[in-house]
């Protein structure tokens, strides 16, 4: 029976996946771990399961001899090396929808009340100051939105604005097809001319690490409102500082940032403390109680598909094969090199092992491959060590039909 190693507080709904299909020996851990416990905690570990704090770079995995497959409870997957991964057979799934309506919800709510200077009327009040005047303060109604990313979570946020009446633009890099009456920007620069919310929904990495510079901000129009809920890499800190203190811009929320801290007693480091005009959350752009639990059930759904029927339908760095019903007296998982005759060699090693193929699919993706190969007859450890041993072979695993 697969051992299943959760970190970070993980949702009890994936215990409830995991529990109603069987696999009862689950460990816990309620936070991230320093590297030496994280490589003790993974030991014996075949399921790992994170959210983003917990880092599985190339020393973690080769820690984890019995890995056979990880689930990031969350969508980032940056805290994996996925290279490595794949490399040592090991696919890593991820729920890139699960909290989708919740960080739209923080943004939209982040831009209303920037509009209404909120956050600068909340903290006077609480100092003793009773400021009624409207200056500065403007409805959504009419205001445009530019999404920058129109993803998953950037197309709902586009959604859910023109349900306030806002006029909505976006910029991709990608070809999307708009939803209501969303529009495509010409170029990121025709976005931030015109946008008097700008908000921002890309993946991290190179290609957008400091795509809001100060030569960006300084594009953006007097009195606009800059919003980051993606990854703290994509704004130039030290320049939206210096853009909201000078007054060019009206304000500005960040959920995600450069350098996060790593607990929850120690404190974030950033000159955007004290300003009154911007919003700084402890990046829970996904932390509802429905997206935790939507999360936990989606990621869990995964790992126990992957366990039961090697599925890699959605795998994120992995050679994807879709759900095929079992056929035969057991299902053979097969990670290989890609290379001239790998699947030839396979085929003619359960041949000689007295293997009959009943059913088999194969995908690559990049240095590997990957093969479900249904047989009938036994396979023993015998026939196990012989796979396993081939010079052919990343790793290899045996799904017995009860």
């Amino acid at each position: 029976m697969a051992q299943i190693v959760l970190f970070e507080n993980i949702h009890p709904r994936a215990r409830d996946v995991f529990t109603a299909a069987g696999y009862t020996d689950i460990v816990t851990h309620a936070s991230a771990l320093p590297p030496a416990e994280l490589h003790a905690a993974l030991r014996d570990a075949q399921v790992a399961g994170i959210r983003s704090r917990t880092h599985l770079d190339a020393e973690a995995l080769a820690a984890a001899p019995d890995l056979r497959v990880v689930g990031c409870f969350c969508i980032g997957t940056n805290q994996v090396d996925l290279n490595t991964a794949m490399q040592r057979g090991v696919p890593v799934f991820n729920a890139p929808f699960s909290n989708t309506r919740s960080v739209a919800e923080l943004v939209l709510g982040e831009a209303i009340l920037l509009l209404r200077r909120i956050p600068e009327k909340n903290a006077r009040v609480h100092l003793g100051h009773w400021d009624k005047s409207a200056a500065g303060a403007f409805e959504t109604r009419g205001k445009t939105l530019g999404i920058v990313g129109y993803g998953n979570i950037g197309s709902q946020v586009g959604t859910l604005a023109e349900a306030m009446g806002m006029r909505v633009v976006y910029h991709d890099v990608e070809a999307k097809l708009p939803l209501g009456n969303a529009r495509p920007a010409g170029s990121l620069d025709e976005l931030l001319q015109q946008a008097d919310v700008v908000t921002l929904h890309v993946p991290g990495g190179k290609s957008t690490q400091n795509i809001i510079d100060a030569d960006a901000l300084a594009r953006m129009k007097r009195g606009a409102i800059l919003i980051n809920a993606s990854r703290g890499t994509v704004v130039d800190i030290a320049a939206l500082h210096a853009a909201l203190t000078s007054g060019h811009l009206a304000g500005a929320a960040l959920d995600v940032f450069p350098v996060e801290p790593k607990g929850v007693d120690e404190p974030l480091d950033s000159p955007l403390i004290g300003l009154p005009n911007v919003l700084l959350t402890p990046h829970i752009g996904g932390s509802t109680q429905e997206s935790q639990e939507n999360i936990g059930r989606e990621v869990a759904e995964k790992l126990v598909r992957f366990l039961q029927s090697g599925t890699t339908k959605s795998a994120v760095n992995f050679p994807e094969l879709p759900y095929l019903e079992p056929a035969g007296a057991a299902r053979i998982l097969h990670v290989h090199r890609n290379a001239p005759g790998a699947l030839g060699a396979l085929d003619s090693l359960l041949a000689d092992q007295g293997l009959n193929i009943l059913s088999q699919n194969l995908q690559t993706r990049g240095q590997i491959g990957y093969v479900i190969t249904d047989v009938d007859g036994e396979v023993s450890d015998a026939v196990m060590t012989a796979l396993c041993s081939h010079p052919i072979t990343v790793r290899c695993d045996v799904i017995r039909t009860p």
